[in-house]
């Protein structure tokens, strides 16, 4: 029922229980519609062989058809829609608030609504039809008329009258009884002034909190907020809420109840959620580069991962043709994204940390720390160049010429012809592979000239027989000879006077030392190091430049080395990147301190940058506290700040930090013992909230330094609280996860136990930014427990 702005202020709508009843009806049409939409889909694989033209049209047609019903089998169950819009009436129609006048609600930018003027949609993960000809029944959250759901507001709606939210229970598999309230939010101008029209809405479940225009309350529940606007929230729930202010564009109870939803489970998408500012960067074009430094709880990697969804949706051919790829720093933070994509719709898409994608051996040696800082550094990529291409000797060229054998004829080379096409296709620096069939090719297409003018004309399949002549092949091998990335390698750390010369002028006597090996290996014999594996890629890169992806989205990318990001870079030598990151949580030893640097390192110098500082799901007690560490960072980032009010903050000193937190875990768990000390000591400038609730839903997530993980795992399993291995097929769902601190990047849990922060800090070179890591992992309550001093004391 399409709401229409009629210039005066809405009251709460009398029929709201006959309008959530047809919300009802209408999701039930959808998921029939979805039923037959996949049922359709899985008969034209049947089918689809007898229609083609050919076996090779077969199969493409197949194959594109197995790859859409397996998208439509795979889509999780769930809510099939989560918003609606109403667009206002065009000028003139009956119900418009100033017809005629050319200032109603589609004039101005509201002019690019003026095609869908009088028409609703509601908003969904993907698209849902009962005909492919018949108008939608859901418009997928990517198609060009959903960006006004994102983006519309008061100032700007965009010529939408009314924006609906609708509220599901939590775990919602999309049954009827799970849509429990909807929230209309009036963006229309009134008749007389651009006034905010407010909110109005309806429920049957529970209350529970949220905000509005003006300030907060209970929602759904009986309510009332006073702003610029006026708005009410009715429904069976119970709760008040009243308050002032100027903010129209804030967050109505369904979106903040969302937002702040417990975290269990693997990561969700946020189609839901999506704010304009990362609305903006999700619908950036495919041929941009981007980079987001984006402060904890901002959302930066749901902006990549929906920006692939995105990219998906709107350039299918292209995408499919060159590919998606999204980069991880873990396998446990990729276990924890795993679900995005495929609830978008989305399914198949390659996900990978850096070590895989170069991994061409299985990892089996160890550097010390100071050669793994050489082995990244940018340099190596000269000492790599240096040291594969000084296999090319266009001396070894034979003084007497080539002679190639033809019959009864003898065709002969000079040298000094020989030498020159040597140097003329080292100069045009092609991979190295091109280059040998290079001079191949320009060597064998000599001798056909001197054979054409002694002769007549020959053949092609003549020159592609002289290319392949022994005499050729023998006098390739030795100017330009075959080589492997094993065999350079292995050249390059266990020769002193192959690194030597390959290292000169480019790296220190002392970088050039540690680079070594004690003891001479081969190829077959040799132990590769995780950082010998990046180096390997290199050569690889330098010998034949392996496949290009389309797009390629790159998460926590402060933390790659020069090195690594050049094997990200190669692998869209014409695509575009999604580099999502935080300087501040840089904890490699080569950790980036700046993106300019490290764009130019990706191979994307001119890559646009944007900063996201507004939190949605760190509590501002917790940021305000990672602001304060983040003054000992010494890395250009601006502090960050949060929209959540409501979360809370608790440090703690102990006598018994491993009691302690088995205390601390038990009360979050179930609730059967409170926490009786206060807040604090947090400091003057830290504020320190009230202890979380005993028993709160949501996940429990224990951090520690590396070392004290052992001790705190055996206590917490003999007292009956077992956590989960963050390593293990478990651990996304499971109630408590206890993990070290190098593994929380990119995680969050509902409620955070930080164990002994100076041990984290201690632990490792860069441990400030570690501790910011694991400062920032909550998004409701940060307990944490200590028996020395604090850090940011």
């Amino acid at each position: 029922m399409a709401r229409r702005d009629t210039g005066t202020r809405p009251a709460p709508d009398p029929e709201g229980p006959q309008a959530l009843a047809d919300e009802r009806a209408h999701h039930e049409r959808c998921r029939a519609a979805l039923a037959a939409m996949a049922a359709g889909a899985r008969e034209h694989v049947v089918t689809a062989a007898d229609v083609s033209a050919s076996g090779a049209d077969a199969e493409v047609l197949g194959r594109a058809l197995r790859t859409k019903a397996r998208g439509l089998g795979e889509l999780p169950p769930g809510p099939l829609f989560f918003g609606r819009l109403d667009f206002a009436a065009a000028p003139g129609d009956a119900g418009s608030g100033d017809a005629g006048s050319g200032e109603g609600p589609v004039a101005g930018r509201d002019a690019d609504a003026a095609p869908h003027a009088g028409q609703s949609y509601h908003i969904g993960r993907t698209r849902i039809t009962e005909e492919p000809t018949a108008p939608p029944l859901v418009v997928d959250w990517r198609a060009p008329v959903s960006r006004a759901f994102y983006q519309a507001g008061p100032h700007d709606p965009r010529g939408v009258a009314v924006r609906r939210r609708f509220g599901w229970a939590p775990g919602s598999t999309g049954a009827p009884h799970d849509l429990t309230g909807l929230e209309d939010e009036y963006l229309g101008r009134s008749g007389t002034g651009d006034e905010y029209l407010g909110r109005s809405g309806t429920g049957t479940g529970p209350g529970g909190e949220g905000t509005g225009p003006g300030g907060t309350g209970t929602e759904p529940g009986t309510g009332t907020e006073s702003g610029p606007g006026t708005a009410s929230v009715t429904g069976t729930g119970t709760g008040t809420g009243t308050g002032t202010g100027t903010d129209a564009g804030a967050a109505g109870g369904f979106l903040a109840a969302e937002i702040r939803r417990p975290r269990t489970g693997p990561m969700r998408d946020i189609a839901a959620t999506i704010q304009p500012e990362q609305d903006d960067l999700v619908r950036s074009p495919l041929g941009t580069s981007l980079c987001v430094q984006g402060a904890p709880g901002t959302g930066k990697t749901a902006v990549g991962l929906h920006r692939a969804a995105y990219l998906l949706y709107t350039h299918p051919r292209r995408i499919s043709r060159s590919g998606l790829l999204v980069l991880g720093p873990n396998r446990t933070f990729l276990r924890y994204i795993a679900e995005v994509l495929p609830a978008l719709g989305e399914g198949g898409v390659g996900q990978l940390t850096v070590e895989d994608l170069v991994a061409r051996h299985p990892v089996t040696g160890h550097d010390p720390e100071a050669t793994a800082l050489v082995k990244h550094d940018a340099r190596m990529a000269r000492v790599l160049r240096r040291a594969l291409y000084a296999r090319v000797r266009p001396e070894a060229v034979d003084g007497a010429g080539l002679t190639v054998a033809d019959g009864s004829y003898r065709w002969r080379v000079p040298a000094g012809e020989l030498t020159a096409i040597v140097a003329d296709v080292l100069a045009e620096e092609p991979p190295y592979d091109t280059g040998r069939e290079r001079v191949r090719a320009r060597v064998a297409a000599r001798v056909r000239e001197l054979a054409e003018r002694r002769s007549g004309p020959r053949a092609d399949g003549w020159q592609r027989r002289t290319a392949r002549a022994r005499p050729v092949a023998a006098f390739l091998d030795a100017v330009w000879p075959r080589t492997s990335p094993e065999e350079v390698l292995a050249g390059l750390l266990s020769g002193p006077e192959e690194r030597e010369r390959a290292a000169d002028g480019v790296l220190g006597p002392a970088e050039r030392a540690a680079l070594g090996r004690a003891r001479p290996f081969t190829a077959r014999s040799a132990r590769w190091s995780a950082a010998d594996l990046v180096l390997l890629d290199e050569l690889a890169g330098l010998l034949e430049p392996p496949a290009g992806h389309g797009h390629i989205v790159v998460d926590e990318a402060q933390d790659l080395s020069p090195m690594q990001c050049r094997a990200i870079g190669r692998r869209a030598p014409h695509g575009s990147l999604t580099v999502l990151g935080d300087l501040a949580q840089g904890t490699t030893p080569w950790a980036a301190r700046s993106w300019p640097e490290q764009l130019a390192h990706l191979g994307r110098p001119d890559a646009r940058t944007v900063a996201l500082t507004t939190g949605f799901r760190v509590p501002a007690q917790v940021t305000a506290l990672a602001n304060r560490l983040l003054a000992r960072l010494d890395v250009p980032v601006p502090p960050g700040r949060s929209l959540r009010e409501d979360g809370s903050l608790t440090v703690r000193r102990v006598p018994d930090v491993v009691a302690a937190t088995v205390a601390a875990v038990r009360a979050a768990r179930d609730g059967t013992e409170r926490l009786g000390a206060p807040a604090g000591p947090a400091g003057p400038d830290i504020p320190a909230g009230p202890d979380a609730p005993a028993g709160a839903p949501g996940s429990v997530g224990v951090i520690a330094a590396d070392a004290d993980v052992p001790r705190l795992r055996a206590a917490l399993t003999a007292a009956g609280l077992a956590p989960a291995d963050p390593a293990g097929p478990a651990a996304p769902g499971a109630p408590v996860t206890l993990l070290p601190a190098t593994l929380a990047k990119g995680l969050e849990y509902d409620h955070v136990i930080a164990v002994e922060p100076a041990a984290i800090e201690e632990a490792e070179p860069r441990g400030a930014h570690r501790l910011y890591v694991v400062l920032t992992r909550a998004v409701t309550h940060l307990e944490i427990l200590h028996t020395g001093p604090l850090p940011f004391e």
